[in-house]
């Protein structure tokens, strides 16, 4: 619907007069150009679209809208025309890449039988049924109501703000298995604080979508991906290799805060260890058993006392462990730091 009604109002901005079955069918040709452009630039975030595929699925729709919102908008400043549709199609470009890109870890979360080409279909099914439909209610609304600027500008946000709601619904109902920081760390604090592990359902109507990479006291407010050198000194790394020698993370407490570096072949059931271990000298700091890097090696080995029968019921509630999605490349190799 807003598809129509944008490209109907740049057209309006080039000083001509469609009407809303030629809008409807210049829209193919207006979609090029610079977005390919934003399509270039979004495609290199590929890996954080990976690690919070939710947020970054609202964020494509909230980019779509405000390019749409750009195009409605042309009319008002004709004189630049070409400014306003180029980064309205930059923008729509982004949303572009970034709504596909993140399809497929949320279909995946659902494929439970290894049937994700046949969610995938289905799913691309609906969208184009409701795609259909929306033109449809476009070119009815752009012949009506929104014939003019001033009624595109009153249903413009009306239907924007449905639409960016319908999605924030949908994804956050949406439960997702696979492990990043901020699932980790709900894990745990939720570990930490009942002794129980929460299944995917259950974590996902608490999970922030718009801050995801907010700090969870109770994990141990951990700080993950940044590079080593600005939070550690090299005598530092050596102290903490040794006191973690079998593990494939370094941690380090500073302030209220735990830094964690992963190794690069380091899973999500070593991201869980480390996180435990921060959570548990995190808890020990709060309640006075001493400070900063000094209640690692006690937390460490209360993690090791509860480790297996945790790990067991995280993959026993529909955890995937196998990997951990950090959505960057800060990442160590001991083989190059020795």
């Amino acid at each position: 619907m807003l598809h129509v009604l944008s490209t109907q109002s740049l057209l309006f901005a080039a000083g001509l007069r469609p009407t809303p079955a030629q809008a409807t069918a210049v829209s193919w040709v207006l979609k090029d150009g610079m977005q390919h452009a934003g399509k270039l630039i979004c495609s290199g975030m590929g890996a954080r679209m990976d690690s919070e595929p939710k947020s970054w699925r609202i964020l494509a729709d909230v980019l779509y809208d405000f390019g749409t919102a750009l195009e409605v908008l042309s009319p008002l400043c004709p004189q630049l025309f070409l400014e306003v549709a180029g980064l309205g199609n930059f923008v729509k470009g982004m949303a572009v890449v970034a709504a596909r890109a993140t399809r497929l870890p949320i279909y995946s979360s659902f494929a439970k039988e290894g049937n994700l080409s046949d969610l995938f279909a289905k799913g691309e099914a609906i969208s184009t049924l409701f795609n259909v439909m929306g033109i449809g209610v476009g070119i009815g609304l752009a012949s009506t109501v929104c014939s003019t600027t001033q009624g595109k500008l009153i249903a413009g946000p009306l239907l924007s703000a449905v639409h960016i709601y319908g999605v924030v619904q949908e994804m956050r109902a949406t439960p997702v298995d696979t492990l990043n920081p901020q699932r980790t760390a709900m894990i745990v604090a939720d570990f930490v604080k009942r002794g129980k592990v929460s299944s995917p359902a259950e974590l996902r109507y608490q999970e922030d979508l718009l801050f995801p990479n907010r700090l969870i006291e109770e994990a141990g407010n951990v700080k993950i991906g940044q590079p080593l050198r600005r939070v550690l000194s090299p005598q530092c790394v050596e102290q903490l290799k040794a006191t973690f020698s079998n593990e494939k993370f370094l941690l380090s407490r500073k302030g209220n805060n735990t830094y964690m570096v992963l190794e690069q072949s380091a899973t999500g059931e070593d991201a869980l260890r480390g996180w435990l271990v921060a959570a548990f000298a995190s808890e020990m700091e709060r309640s006075g058993a001493g400070s900063g890097d000094t209640v690692l090696n006690e937390a460490y080995k209360r993690m090791e006392s509860v480790f297996p029968v945790f790990v067991s019921e995280v993959k026993g509630r529909g955890w995937y462990t196998d990997q951990f999605l950090d959505g960057n490349r800060s990442r160590i190799s001991y083989t190059e730091s020795k």
